[in-house]
């Protein structure tokens, strides 16, 4: 088998060939995009729109493609970073939508859709016993770690390294930091670093970065701080480094801890929540104190949300007079959005979710003999529908072992996909929709195969 210092020089061929390939072939939307540049900084308004030299611009969505506006017709694999579980455009939720508008976007009262959905989430999601909405799944963990403060009467919340929760002050600490010890500190006491320019030093010191998926030294670091830790957030799927699933012992190990040391546990399953009918609680067989929502729950629109015990959602609580957490939000359950949930949700049966985790599982089996056979050094992450290729020789079980993989053969891949219709995340992350069927997978597997063996050559 290739070393991937051996292998780099090919995938840097690749990459400059390839992304050549992509300039020629997308005109209009480099014009786009040298436009957007005038208005928006750096040319989007969503970090993760952006990839060099400039990012393809969409023209209309159908099922599970999508076509751009140079024409290219792409195999969408990561489906807006995994909220469009049923793909573009699915009918039964234009239909719910349509009869919506209708009747109107927004008011300043309740309509009673957002009750609704809440009586879904609720009956789905055991743990949940009341829910708010808003409008993105970082409200929902903004407010989840608010009410754990609020609770409990501690200041500081404890979050998983690598672990991404939004973009507000309190989680964008420690999500990519540098693999640098003197900076970071050891793997297994992780040092907070703030993840952005602009959060106050204070907010730094109140909160407490875990190792993903080694409780024993997560149980040290809590050891230290217990009394000060109002609440511990983590995501069932590492999400942002590349779909890596929790240990079972260690989720359990961590709720534990939360209930022996009075911290609220939250778990965030805005993204894993596609994992089955109720969410990957269900998978893992766990109970958590909060829960947050977004992505697929909206059915293609702005959503997030935040639920679970009683006690703790009565903060939210106004109707006998001030409730201890204010809740505002011009949009929070916009019928719109409540309409289109309603319509994903009552789509997503017991066997639509068996299609897509059995597939997600053949997939990933699939790619582990496409690298096996090319002797090409990759490992493969996810479970259920999402899954990620880590060019690396070594397992990836956390955020530092997953900064390891080669960040160049991937982007070489991402061009490669790009320029034979596939559009994967530009750091590999990739989904399945209930639009797919066996031929996009194995369309999917043959580019990659196709890839392999170009890298392998």
């Amino acid at each position: 088998m290739a070393t991937l210092a051996e292998l780099t020089p090919r995938a840097q061929e690749i990459l400059g060939r390839e992304q050549k390939a992509y300039e020629i072939a997308n005109p209009k939307s480099r014009e786009a995009f040298q436009r957007s540049s005038q208005v928006l900084p750096g040319g989007v308004t969503r970090q993760l729109c952006y990839f060099p030299p400039f990012p393809c611009y969409a023209d209309y969505g159908e099922g599970c493609w999508f076509v751009d506006i140079d024409g290219n017709r792409r195999l969408d694999l990561f489906n807006n970073a995994t909220s469009l579980i049923l793909g573009h455009r699915p009918p039964a939720v234009m239909k719910a939508v349509r009869e919506q508008l209708s009747r109107g976007t927004a008011f300043q009262t309740n309509t009673g859709l957002e009750t609704r959905l809440a009586e879904r989430l609720v009956e789905r999601v055991p743990s949940v016993e009341q829910i708010r909405f808003t409008n993105s799944g970082s409200e929902g963990t903004l407010m989840a770690v608010r009410a754990a403060r609020a609770f409990t009467g501690r200041p500081k919340i404890a979050k998983m390294e690598g672990g991404y929760h939004g973009s507000h002050d309190a989680v964008e600490i420690s999500v990519r930091p540098p693999l640098d010890p003197a900076v970071a500190g050891p793997a297994e006491a992780p040092t907070a670093v703030p993840g952005s320019a602009g959060i106050p030093p204070g907010v730094v010191g109140d909160v407490v970065p875990l190792p993903f998926n080694n409780l024993e030294s997560a149980r040290a670091v809590l050891d230290r701080q217990a009394s000060q830790i109002a609440g511990i957030i983590v995501e069932p799927i590492l999400g942002s480094v590349g779909f890596i699933p929790a240990e079972r012992e260690f989720l359990l190990g961590l709720r534990a801890e939360a209930a022996r040391r009075g911290m609220v546990f939250i778990l965030d399953e805005v993204q894993s929540f596609r994992l089955s009918r109720g969410g990957a609680q269900a998978l893992f067989g766990l109970r958590p104190d909060l829960t947050t929502f977004g992505k697929i729950i909206g059915g293609g629109f702005p959503v997030g949300a935040f639920g679970g015990r009683r006690d703790i959602m009565a903060l939210f609580d106004s109707s006998s007079g001030r409730a201890r957490i204010p809740h505002a939000g011009t949009f929070n359950g916009n019928p719109i959005t409540m309409a289109a949930g309603m319509a994903t949700l009552e789509q997503l049966t017991e066997s639509a979710f068996a299609w897509l985790n059995g597939t997600g599982d053949r997939l990933r089996l699939r790619l582990r003999e496409l690298g096996e056979r090319s002797g090409v050094p990759m490992q493969v992450t996810g479970i259920g529908s999402m899954f990620k290729i880590h060019f690396s020789a070594s397992p990836v079980r956390d955020y530092r072992s997953a900064q390891q993989a080669s960040h160049t053969i991937h982007e070489a891949l991402f061009f490669f996909g790009l320029n034979r219709g596939l559009y994967l995340s530009s750091g590999g992350r990739c989904c399945l929709s209930t639009a797919m069927g066996d031929a996009e997978v194995d369309t999917y597997l043959a580019a990659v195969e196709e890839f392999l063996v170009a890298l392998a050559r």
